[in-house]
């Protein structure tokens, strides 16, 4: 019910009422309704914007393996909201996340290990994670690989492989994707 309404399907949209359903099973230990409970917090929606009690709730959800949730609260701590910045910790949740298979820590981890955040920095770990994002659709991880190639970091530079991964990103809407794409035909 809480989606229902968070979505307006088959009913007006209303943040307020998703959030009280939210919280009806977010209370009962129900993971997917405390990272949506999270999500309503980090963005104001139906209650006060407040990161400390979204992180709250994102860390109930995570700590049930909720994969959705772990990537966010990464993203809470990379970012220093709600928490005081770490990004050791940060590493930490996008890594439980991203072993199961979710295409966004995925990518995170992988800009973790390109700017040595939180971990050493290792172009070719960074690689190994964009690509399993990437292969997922994840337009910011195609784009990412798209540079790395066109740059030669983690391997031989290639305009060509570049311009594979920055096509796939453009046709779904990313904008840096299709000016690399042009400035690369000039």
């Amino acid at each position: 019910l809480g989606r229902i309404y968070k979505l307006g399907i088959v009913v007006p949209k209303n943040y307020t009422t998703a959030v009280e359903w939210f919280r009806k099973s977010a209370d009962q230990g129900h993971a997917d309704a405390q990272c949506y409970l999270g999500i309503m917090y980090e963005r104001g929606c139906g209650v006060p914007k407040n990161d400390a009690t979204a992180v709250e709730w994102f860390r109930k959800a995570a700590d049930q393996g909720d994969a959705y949730a772990q990537c966010n609260l990464g993203i809470m701590y990379a970012s220093g909201r709600g928490v005081p910045q770490n990004y050791a910790t940060a590493v930490v949740c996008f890594r439980k996340s991203a072993d199961q298979g979710y295409a966004n820590a995925q990518y995170n981890l992988g800009i973790m290990y390109d700017n040595g955040q939180g971990v050493p920095k290792d172009q070719k770990e960074a690689v190994r994670w964009y690509r399993l994002a990437a292969d997922q659709g994840h337009a910011k991880a195609q784009f990412r690989l798209g540079v790395m190639y066109e740059e030669g970091q983690g391997f031989t530079q290639d305009d060509a492989t570049a311009a594979e991964w920055w096509t796939k990103a453009a046709k779904q809407g990313h904008a840096d994707a299709l000016n690399a794409l042009i400035s690369l035909g000039e």
